[in-house]
């Protein structure tokens, strides 16, 4: 896989927005990928180096519209920590 789609978009929250100041970032990623494919398209995209990466999966919510009743989607997150002498990741300097 190409390292674009491996790493789907980043996760922009409060919670995710506070820990970039400690170089930890938030990605969805695909749901076929593991630590070691994260790890690799994370330093090819952004050319920084990571220390780690924690994946969770995440499964949708029962969702209501009306008398009607679906499920949002399931998705894959992954949690990346830079090395300390790393430079950071320019997108997520802009929003914080």
């Amino acid at each position: 896989m190409v390292a674009h789609d491996i790493i789907i978009r980043p996760i922009i929250s409060e919670k995710s927005l506070a820990n970039v100041q400690s170089k930890k970032y938030v990605f969805e990623v695909a749901k076929s990928a593991t630590k070691t494919t994260v790890k690799n398209a994370i330093e090819e995209i952004f050319k920084v180096k990571v220390e780690r990466v924690n994946i969770s999966n995440v499964y949708g919510k029962i969702k209501r519209q009306g008398k009607h009743e679906g499920l949002t989607g399931n998705y894959k997150k992954a949690y990346v920590t830079l090395t300390a002498d790393s430079k950071s990741i320019e997108f997520f300097d802009s929003l914080s």
